[in-house]
């Protein structure tokens, strides 16, 4: 038993479950939906570091907790804002990231697509030329590593783009230099409030007539795009306007059940934050979905929809303190430190319902060590047994 802190700072009594939810790993592709987890890093818990030193990282969990997810069959999306790009994990240390996984994953076998952005660059950037340079810096990393990339939405590029044009032309030239088709990425500013007015407008339809835009002019070169604006009926309508062959990847941490799974007109992959804690039960839901099983697909995932609403609640752009949470009550890592101190971005009572939402979907395999150490952090806060 345990004593667990609700909102309004009353301790309630919870009795955690003894046993997790068996999703063994299987390391074969799922076949009917290509599915990313976007992945945490792991802080170095014993670098002599000020808030203002590039992010010290142990590596070797960071690598391991990547093996974890290609053991289940998903693929890694890297260095995306799940790993903190922007929020304590600068540009050199992004760069490294991405060279170590993609080895990782070439070893392996393993799916892997990494960001490129901008975020070597001091704001406001002197010019959109600066912008293009920034982004091509970063694409010629990702395609040397020989990982797919994703396009990541541009706190520069929102910064000095004029309007539309100034998207439609970057990008046409991002586009035309890519190797290889690339996804794009639109990720909305209840992420990243510095995005606002991403496509040259803060119209979200008019925004979302640029974006297709740039797709339709370089469809080639267009692998999918991400779309993350927590607007499961917007997603539907956009996917239902790509070109033949342009995947929709959802970013939607609030509806990815029942987008994931489709209707008559088609359906959603998946690029998810919300996957790096769900992993091994979101690849065995979507090996279910494989056999054609839609009702047991929906019967797996749709109650961890609780959990993930919870995690990305406002301010939603500080959900990975609750993934690393929870990657540390799921024994992943040995500590509860994140890369600029982002543990303390949450509050005590949010991590308790996580833990609770958590192990009643027996996300834990060791139940008894998130629970001892779930105690660990209520004993830091005050909490005595």
């Amino acid at each position: 038993m345990i004593q667990l802190p609700d909102a309004k700072g009353e301790l309630h009594t919870y009795a955690p479950r003894t046993e997790p939810l068996q999703a063994h790993p299987d390391g074969s592709p799922l076949t009917s939906r290509t599915v990313f987890s976007a992945a945490h890093v792991v802080a170095d818990p014993f670098a002599d570091i000020s808030p203002d030193d590039p992010a010290g990282i142990d590596w070797d969990a960071t690598l391991a907790f990547r093996h974890h997810l290609w053991s289940h069959g998903l693929g890694v999306a890297e260095a995306m804002d799940t790993a903190q790009r922007g929020m304590g994990l600068d540009w050199a240390g992004a760069a490294e990231l991405i060279r170590r996984s993609a080895a990782e994953a070439k070893a392996v076998g393993g799916l892997i697509a990494c960001g490129v952005g901008t975020d070597q660059l001091t704001l406001p950037p002197a010019s959109l030329s600066q912008v293009l340079e920034a982004y091509e810096d970063q694409l010629t990393v990702v395609e040397d590593s020989g990982a797919q990339a994703i396009l990541m939405a541009s706190r520069a590029l929102a910064a000095v783009a004029r309007g539309p044009e100034d998207y439609l032309d970057l990008y046409g030239h991002l586009l035309r230099q890519a190797s290889a088709p690339v996804i794009l990425h639109w990720l909305g500013p209840m992420f990243d409030p510095a995005l606002e007015g991403y496509w040259g407008s803060t119209d979200l339809d008019a925004a979302t007539e640029t974006f297709l835009e740039v797709i339709a002019a370089h469809p080639d070169k267009v692998d999918g795009i991400k779309v993350s604006l927590l607007d499961a009926d917007r997603e539907i309508a956009l996917r239902r306007r790509l070109p033949q062959g342009v995947r929709c990847y959802t970013g939607d941490d609030f509806n990815y059940p029942e987008l994931i799974a489709g209707d008559d007109h088609g359906f959603s992959h998946a690029l998810l934050g919300i996957f790096d804690p769900l992993g091994p039960l979101a690849a065995e839901a979507v090996r279910v979905l494989d056999t054609g099983d839609v009702e047991k697909f929906r019967e797996l995932l749709d109650p961890t929809v609780e959990l993930s609403r919870h995690l990305f609640q406002p301010p939603t752009r500080y959900y990975k303190t609750g993934v690393v949470f929870l990657a540390w009550l799921a024994g992943h890592q040995s500590h509860f430190t994140m890369v600029g101190g982002l543990q303390s971005a949450r509050s005590l009572p949010h991590f308790a319902r996580a833990y609770e939402l958590a192990d009643g979907l027996g996300l834990f395999p060791d139940p008894a060590l998130a629970e001892a150490r779930m105690k660990s952090l209520l004993n830091v806060y005050g909490v005595t047994p």
